[in-house]
């Protein structure tokens, strides 16, 4: 009986893991299609992977706040996008990504105030790039 339940445990976890591995290799898979060029200190799928934990919050899917490991990887990401170039450029590539994967753009908005952070790049659909400071 033990073994059993230990058995079916492993096998959701199997499972977690397999479902996880599985969205990081949609994930890059689509990120492959965006520009792989350098940005500065940062490259495109290097953003959008920094904000891969934001993603079920930002898509609504996730809880009501987003998770620390989304909060490090949007702060990490702010802070390499230090000058106007550089975030507009990365504004460029989030950009795409947020329609593609279906960002919501309120929660976008929530996430600087909820990670407490001072977001400099937005990840929303309908943002003008050329308008980031």
């Amino acid at each position: 009986k033990n073994y059993k339940h230990t058995h079916i445990k492993i096998m959701m976890m199997e499972k977690k893991y397999v479902s996880l591995f599985m969205v990081v290799m949609v994930l890059g898979m689509m990120v492959s299609k965006f520009e792989a060029r350098q940005i500065d200190d940062i490259t495109c799928p290097e953003a959008l992977l920094s904000l891969l934990p934001c993603l079920p919050f930002l898509q609504g899917t996730g809880g009501a706040t987003p998770p620390k490991n989304c909060c490090d990887g949007a702060n990490s990401l702010n802070q390499k996008a230090n000058t106007t170039p550089i975030r507009r450029d990365v504004c460029n590539c989030l950009k795409p990504a947020a329609s593609r994967f279906g960002v919501k753009p309120d929660k976008s908005k929530q996430l600087p105030q909820l990670c407490n952070i001072t977001l400099s790049v937005p990840f929303d659909p309908s943002i003008d790039c050329n308008t980031v400071q």
